[in-house]
């Protein structure tokens, strides 16, 4: 009769806590605290007792080791499990006492019980255009506090700008404001800055381009580009941080994982839902409330020449699809705003919508 193993590993940049459980009994056999490396690793599971039929199947949480460690363990013939530290069970003792040793102790429980529920790995390539895409996105909140700081400092200064901001009338007003020298050196210096940003995004932003045309990519890129909000650079992050949507057996499970569904305290007959959960992908998260910025701005029955750009080319069905989606959403924003609903509510709510929207656009559920 096989038996099974499972070693909860709680990891760290430098070390590692093991802790290897019996399926059987539920007892542990064996636990350490080791550097982390993996062939400490590999040390501890060959001291296990164990047959040529014993399974071994290691678990850690989600977290700064990424993919990585899962990639070299599976590279070694080893079962391993990522697991969503979100879902995961924790007893009251746990919440009290708090180390190492209980992590690792708790992630070892929770693979016997199966009270987990798994983190998706995607495959090397879009592992490598998500990290590409991160990228971006963080030279852009780099930008956006360059920004800040730039119209933060001029306003201390006793200037303001009264136009729209970030044009090159702008940028010509800085660069002819009258300041002390030192002053002139901090705003020049933060003007350069901010060019060397503006460029590499750019930069970047057309190698995204690039990738996008690439044959596993173009077309439902394409699709989701329909959508209006949605440019190559949101298609990409949502379509790559997702990588398989056939895995949401609905939209109200993409939703869930996306975190966008309202929390609940609810006892015997009263029912009360709160803010939204934040719990799953933060990144396609906020990257669905910027698109929805766009959406919901204009008339929904005027497109422009970019959106009619995007959609040249695509089938008829793909376009009513998207066409009435956006009608749909912005009727929602637009009553809920009526309605006396904060406007980062209805946002949210229509963000929501819209990834429902995007699942049946990925899985072909347009008819």
């Amino acid at each position: 009769m096989s038996s099974v193993i499972y070693v909860g590993m709680d990891v760290h940049q430098d070390s590692f806590s093991l802790c290897a459980l019996d399926a059987l009994n539920g007892e542990i056999i064996r636990e350490t605290k080791c550097t982390a490396d993996i062939q400490n690793v590999v040390k501890f599971t060959s001291q296990l007792p164990q047959t040529d039929e014993t399974q071994i199947v290691l678990g850690y949480e989600a977290g700064i080791w990424g993919y990585s460690l899962y990639n070299r363990l599976i590279e070694l013939g080893f079962e391993c499990v990522i697991l969503a530290p979100s879902t995961m069970y924790s007893n009251a003792k746990h919440q009290m006492v708090k180390n190492d040793h209980q992590d690792a102790q708790m992630i070892a429980h929770n693979l016997a019980a199966g009270t987990y529920k798994a983190v998706y790995v995607p495959d090397q390539e879009d592992d490598n255009v998500k990290e590409f895409i991160r990228l971006i996105k963080s030279l852009k909140k780099d930008l956006k506090q360059t920004k800040q700081r730039i119209r933060s400092f001029v306003l201390r200064n006793g200037f303001r700008f009264t136009r729209t901001p970030w044009t090159s009338l702008y940028l010509k007003w800085l660069e002819q404001l009258q300041l002390s020298k030192l002053k002139r050196v901090i705003l020049d210096e933060y003007i350069v800055y901010y060019h060397e940003l503006t460029d590499k995004i750019d930069r970047l932003n057309s190698q995204l381009e690039e990738l996008s045309h690439q044959k596993r990519y173009q077309e439902p890129i394409a699709k989701l580009r329909c959508f209006k909000g949605i440019d190559t650079t949101a298609a990409m992050t949502i379509h790559v941080e997702t990588s398989d949507f056939t895995r949401f057996p609905n939209a109200k499970a993409y939703t869930a994982y996306l975190g966008l569904t309202p929390s609940e305290h609810s006892s015997g007959n009263k029912v009360s839902l709160g803010r939204i959960t934040k719990q799953g992908n933060s990144t396609i998260r906020t990257t669905l409330v910027e698109c929805v910025q766009g959406l919901v701005r204009g008339e929904p029955s005027k497109k422009s020449k970019k959106l009619k750009a995007r959609q040249n080319g695509q089938s008829g069905k793909v376009i009513r699809y998207a066409d009435r989606a956006v009608k749909r959403l912005h009727k929602r924003y637009e009553r809920m705003l009526h309605a006396g609903k904060p406007r980062n509510v209805a946002i949210i709510a229509v963000a929501r919508e819209l990834a429902c929207f995007i699942w049946g656009m990925e899985n072909n559920k347009i008819a």
